[in-house]
């Protein structure tokens, strides 16, 4: 049994914006030599969400506005309130507490099979990086469990 591990660096461009990262894991396979096995997708933040979904345009944009219904950037939220906030503090720290609210509905991490050095996916089946945030660098780790 071979175990790998890579680290996929993304630059998101905006709140809500789904990256398809798709073909980045399909050439780490490669490059990792797996023929058959899973690999486990996950994000390495609090506000960022890993999803198998369709790549459709519309669905997306449906997507987006059932997120933002779901946790709209226009509430009040506690967790964005620096008088009373203590903990978690970082220089620059942004009124964020939408993003978190919206991951609580969204996974973290996705595991997915790995046939003949390829991943197995059903016909319309993209796996996208969702960005619940701002703008910034984020990173996805990868690990490949297989032979």
């Amino acid at each position: 049994m071979k175990i790998a591990n890579h680290i996929i660096q993304l630059a998101t461009g905006a709140t809500l914006d789904f990256i398809d990262i798709t073909e980045k894991i399909q050439e780490k396979i490669q490059e990792a030599a797996i023929e058959k096995g899973i690999v486990n997708i996950q994000s390495l933040h609090t506000t960022m969400a890993i999803i198998v979904n369709e790549a459709e345009p519309l669905l997306i944009s449906d997507m987006k506005a059932c997120l933002e219904k779901l946790a709209p950037q226009t509430e009040k939220y506690s967790h964005d309130n620096f008088e009373i906030r203590t903990v978690n503090m970082c220089d620059g720290e942004c009124a964020n507490g939408h993003a978190h609210n919206k991951a609580l509905h969204l996974p973290t991490s996705a595991i997915l099979n790995i046939l003949g050095n390829k991943l197995q996916l059903g016909t319309w089946q993209r796996i996208f990086a969702i960005e619940l945030d701002r703008s910034r660098p984020r990173q996805v780790a990868l690990q490949f469990i297989g032979e």
